[in-house]
């Protein structure tokens, strides 16, 4: 992570709503994208699953019957909250890099009812439209919405500066960095914890190969539609023409690794316009677009260890699908 010093722009949208903009920095996507194809293995960021339709397919995907992070987790918040809390003593601030819609938070605030919640997200459309929502629906909490890219290390605004805050990071995100940007994205957590700050995130366990790879691969065929979505969002951005009815959806475990892949493979010979570029893929080519790594309980925590965190708490399902791991910054 990289320090981050940008203009703030500032507006005060509520009685307890604060918006921060900090500019995120836009990336030259043909540029990002006719590199990552033309690689020697050809891969593409995660991050272009994500337009409109993307987000509702992934919504739908957390409520298959394969998909048990999303209901393991909530779960595990629902019935350890109260002992989460108890070891924390009292939260002033909860940080959340990366919220979203804010969904996930809204139990937290109910329950521990911090003084304020700070969420951050690289798309200014989804925070003004959750943290709206949020703030009449907590009007004793005080909201400070940053747009940012969470991925940076924060010079925060106004009184937002790190120190003493909850950091909450949800969901198996975490598995989705090689593990020397893990190790680098969770000192960047730290940082924005502070002194005398906590982190509680989740971390999706290895399992039962089955398990796994149903998960990825569920008979609704909605993470096959989210994977190829990637493509159909590059079509509609820069008129790439793939050929997406002869590309179709891979995923699998791969036990050296320890992770699950996605990939999306080449039916058929076709040809693609990168702006004044054309590049073939040949029948066969894989283009790699996800991983998701898994983790055990000791090693996550020697994870957070190398990043500096002294773990203070881990609680997981009775199965073990899931865990959530409370880590202090002192």
């Amino acid at each position: 992570m990289m320090k981050q010093a940008m203009p703030v722009k500032e507006q005060q949208l509520g009685p307890n709503l604060t918006f921060y903009d900090l500019h995120p920095p836009t990336t030259d996507m043909l540029a990002e994208v006719s590199q990552s194809l033309s690689a020697p293995r050809p891969h593409l960021n995660p991050k272009y699953f994500y337009d409109e339709a993307g987000s509702r397919l992934f919504d739908a995907i957390t409520a298959t019957e394969e998909y048990y992070p999303t209901r393991t987790e909530a779960a595990l918040l629902e019935q350890f909250s109260g002992e989460i809390q108890h070891k924390l003593g009292p939260t002033v601030t909860i940080a959340e890099p990366g919220a979203g819609s804010c969904q996930k938070v809204r139990l937290l605030l109910e329950r521990w009812s911090p003084q304020r919640y700070m969420p951050l997200e690289i798309s200014r459309d989804c925070l003004l439209t959750a943290t709206r929502q949020l703030s009449r629906d907590f009007p004793d909490v005080q909201i400070s919405a940053v747009c940012a890219d969470y991925c940076q290390a924060l010079s925060l605004p106004g009184d937002s500066q790190p120190g003493g805050q909850v950091v909450f990071f949800p969901g198996s995100t975490i598995g989705n960095f090689e593990p020397a940007e893990r190790q680098q994205f969770l000192r960047g957590l730290h940082h924005l914890a502070g002194p005398g700050g906590a982190l509680l995130i989740g971390a999706d366990l290895q399992k039962d190969h089955s398990r796994l790879n149903a998960a990825y691969n569920d008979a609704q065929g909605l993470t096959a539609a989210f994977n190829l979505n990637a493509l159909h969002h590059l079509n509609q951005a820069l008129d790439c023409h793939f050929d997406v009815d002869n590309m179709r959806h891979l995923a699998f475990y791969n036990d050296t690794a320890q992770r699950i892949e996605m990939h999306l493979e080449c039916l058929q010979d076709q040809q693609l316009q990168l702006g004044d570029t054309l590049l073939t893929l040949k029948s066969g080519t894989r283009i790699h677009t996800e991983n998701s790594y898994k983790f055990t309980v000791e090693g996550f925590s020697r994870e957070l260890v190398d990043a500096g965190f002294t773990p203070r708490g881990c609680w997981t399902d009775t199965d073990n699908l899931f865990s959530l791991h409370l880590a202090s910054t002192d």
